[in-house]
């Protein structure tokens, strides 16, 4: 299947979407990784939200912009918040994001995981080993990293966008988003985003606020894709390790313009 590399032009237009729709995002996320989800939201753009008792998280799914569901840390309870929560998202046509942390390393986990998919997120958004052992692949990777490579996944996040119905994107050194009849990419980054906990979860949610603001799934993974490997490249020339990272890579979230991608190659 072909590759397309995402036009700058509508990396711009879906940044410029987001930025002017401020959407609010429902986070049912890891216990890990709450904080960087939070601040990565508000500095692209976006409004964050995390409200996990299920006796309100499902109603508040229903009036957000888009769900973020993260099984990286998951407990019965908040399981059940997060099963609520995505058919509340689908009855009142509100985009929502899995992010199957881990998923091909514990059977128990990867049950839950395929309960969440049998409720057709919008989007599936994970490392290599995670889409490959979803797909029947690949058996995982090292705990919740990925150790295959994101192109050696590409045949089979297409094979699982055909058999779940979900756009799926598959992150690494390049990124791809696909439904199953066409895939975009885009590259660039820093490694050093590996040594910062949560910008692969926070990345989800970043999909996630795309999602509310751009109407194709694809482009709109995509594209939070590119702003966040955008945001990486422009914080590893000024970090001088993880800690100085993490707080360039905010920084850079909120300075980046939708303009910024207009003439550059993705």
């Amino acid at each position: 299947m072909q590759i397309t590399p995402l036009s700058p032009r509508a990396a711009s237009e879906a940044l410029d979407k987001l930025r002017r729709l401020r959407p609010l995002v429902h986070c049912l996320t890891n216990d890990v990784v709450q904080e960087i989800t939070a601040n990565v939201l508000l500095a692209a753009g976006a409004s964050p939200a995390m409200v996990v008792a299920e006796e309100e998280a499902p109603y508040f799914a229903g009036i957000a912009g888009a769900l973020l569901v993260n099984v990286g840390t998951p407990v019965p309870e908040r399981l059940r918040s997060m099963q609520l929560s995505a058919q509340a998202a689908r009855e009142k046509h509100v985009p929502w994001v899995l992010d199957p942390v881990a998923a091909g390393v514990i059977p128990w986990r990867d049950s839950e995981i395929r309960k969440l998919i049998a409720l057709h997120p919008t989007v599936i958004r994970g490392n290599a080993s995670e889409i490959l052992a979803l797909a029947g692949a690949g058996k995982g990777g090292k705990g919740v990293d990925s150790t295959d490579s994101s192109a050696s996944a590409v045949n089979a996040a297409v094979e699982l966008a055909r058999s779940t119905g979900s756009v799926v994107c598959v992150t690494g050194e390049t990124d791809y988003a696909t439904d199953g009849e066409r895939v975009l990419s885009v590259s660039g980054g820093n490694v050093m985003t590996t040594l910062v906990v949560g910008t692969g979860c926070s990345l989800s949610a970043l999909t996630a606020a795309f999602c509310a603001a751009e109407k194709d799934p694809v482009t709109a993974a995509v594209s939070a894709c590119a702003l966040a490997k955008r945001a990486a490249f422009i914080a590893g020339k000024n970090a001088k390790g993880p800690g100085s990272f993490h707080d360039e890579y905010l920084d850079a979230l909120y300075s980046i313009q939708p303009q910024d991608f207009l003439g550059e190659s993705l």
